[in-house]
């Protein structure tokens, strides 16, 4: 970046800060005066223009610089912050230069061009901001740290003061003495058999995260990425691939106060994404369940757990007079049983290389359930359209439901499911299945 297009990008951005303090300032101002009395009004004027005047003076370029090159000590330019691991940490953060394109593992290092982050005072974000933001493929920074001080030196208005300013923002990349802190992660690492150890504290990648954030939200929201999931839900083409991140957990950092953390930590809204690590389980392929009368008889061994759960709680409460507790807790054991239940048909429903499995011969699955579990053979078989439609095998499935729990429950000679729990179990499958069924639906259109 040339020096006077730096130039200018400093003074604009000095006075898009002033124009937001004097916006807030003059629509506080307008509403002082409007309740002022008329007596009150006169000197209030002279104060206002006397106010509006002193934070004219503030934000005049040379004197913010001198005030933000004199508050940049109290900020550090980092890549790994201490802080993500506990905001009262007091330890040293760290700004790596190590790079190693050729690696086989992802890293800080690995990355052509790591965010830099700012830790510190959150009053001085915007001196961090102001060095960092990036314009025409330069920013004061990378300017400072390659020793390239025009800019500054053309703002100032004397060397004294062109100095002033650059060892000012310097501190904010200058090394500080490394140290720990008890309340930051430590590992004691044995470097001989006589109890030595080091001492290490591993720090959290602000910079990684910030590209992994930046990765995940581009797949999300950006026009390409937007316009091709909207194709891939129609059935079009589209020359942009759809990326998933599936079972992604976001871990929020600093709570209301994400900018306590870190400069980039508050531009993330303190979301930091952390990507499934467990190793790949082996499957036993997925079959429909065409030899089965009642898809439940397939998926019994995969809960069996639950309803063994369920049958000891009944049988511990079953002396007990019932009550809103007692249902509670028996209903949750009950929608846990469901969504295991469902997370198993939405498997089935998803094998979208057997469309329309139910119309082979040896398929003995009833009916109800074969409209359930084979969403996709509408495309091809109007009449079975119709009558998924219709929806009455939802009453179909979730009274089978409730029979199929109650002969599992009775297994225990003290319990004695009847008419009223068979209600009460249909009524719980037939809501969830409804529920499951509309946010399913847009899959199968």
């Amino acid at each position: 970046m040339e020096g006077n297009n730096l130039c200018k990008f400093i003074v604009s951005y000095i006075h898009d800060r002033y124009q937001l303090k004097l916006d807030a300032f003059n629509k506080a101002a307008d509403k002082q005066l409007s309740a002022a009395s008329a007596e009150e009004q006169a000197g209030l004027e002279q104060q206002l223009f006397e106010q509006r005047r002193e934070l004219e003076k503030k934000y005049d370029v040379r004197t913010w610089l001198t005030d933000a090159a004199a508050r940049a000590g109290q900020i550090s330019l980092v890549t790994h912050a201490v802080k993500y691991f506990h905001g009262d940490a007091k330890g040293s953060s760290v700004y790596s230069t190590v790079t190693g394109t050729e690696t086989a593992y992802l890293s800080t290092a690995t990355l052509y061009s790591p965010a830099v982050d700012a830790v510190g005072n959150s009053a001085a974000l915007d001196v961090a901001k102001l060095l960092q933001t990036v314009h025409e493929g330069d920013s004061l920074l990378a300017c400072l740290k390659r020793g390239d001080f025009s800019a500054l030196r053309a703002l100032a208005e004397n060397e004294a003061q062109s100095e002033q300013w650059i060892s000012g923002f310097m501190q904010a990349l200058s090394d500080k003495t490394l140290s720990t802190h008890q309340l930051a992660k430590q590992l004691y690492f044995p470097v001989s058999d006589k109890g030595d150890y080091h001492l290490l504290s591993p720090l959290y990648s602000s910079s990684l995260a910030h590209a992994l954030y930046q990765r995940i939200s581009y797949s999300r929201y950006s026009d390409g990425s937007v316009a091709a999931r909207k194709a891939r839900r129609e059935g079009h083409w589209h020359p942009e691939a759809v990326q998933y991140f599936p079972d992604l957990a976001v871990q929020n950092m600093g709570g209301t106060k994400p900018q306590n953390i870190s400069y980039l930590n508050s531009a993330r809204g303190g979301k930091n994404h952390l990507l499934r690590c467990a190793p790949p389980q082996w499957q036993q392929s997925l079959k429909p369940p065409v030899s089965h009368k009642n898809f439940l008889a397939a998926v019994s061994p995969k809960i069996t757990r639950v309803v063994s759960d369920l049958r000891r709680y009944l049988h511990s409460i079953s002396e007990r007079d019932n009550n809103m507790e007692i249902r509670q807790q028996r209903a949750e054991y009950v929608d846990e049983l469901i969504g295991m239940i469902f997370s198993y048909a939405a498997e089935i429903q998803s094998l979208t290389d057997l469309q329309g499995w139910s119309q082979q011969e040896d398929c003995i699955l009833k009916a109800a359930h074969q409209l359930w579990l084979d969403p996709l053979r509408q495309h091809t078989d109007p009449d079975f359209k119709l009558r998924r439609e219709g929806g009455e095998w939802v009453t179909e499935i979730a009274e089978d439901f409730a029979h199929w729990l109650n002969t599992r429950l009775n297994k225990d000679e003290k319990l004695n499911m009847g008419a009223v729990e068979f209600r009460e179990w249909a009524k719980l499958m037939r809501s969830r299945l409804r529920e499951f069924e509309a946010a399913q639906q847009e899959n199968w259109q």
